[in-house]
């Protein structure tokens, strides 16, 4: 088979290949956007925030609980 007929066979279908890459790329940034807005709504950062404390002093906890066993 010569480059010609290479070139000839995959041209027409990577249109359609193209598009829908195009299309999957599209949808998938709409997805990031509307979760980035949730994320960003001020009830879910609140709660976001109340667990991030809450994760924080729980390590804070565990690790003045390891220093004072290992003291």
């Amino acid at each position: 088979m010569d480059q010609s007929e290479i070139t000839h066979t995959t041209r027409p279908s990577s249109r359609p290949a193209e598009a829908r890459l195009e299309r999957c790329v599209a949808d998938a940034l709409r997805v990031i956007a509307a979760a980035c807005d949730e994320r960003n709504a001020p009830p879910v950062k609140a709660a976001r925030w109340h667990l991030a404390e809450i994760y924080g002093a729980t390590r804070l906890s565990r690790q003045r609980e390891r220093r004072s066993a290992s003291a």
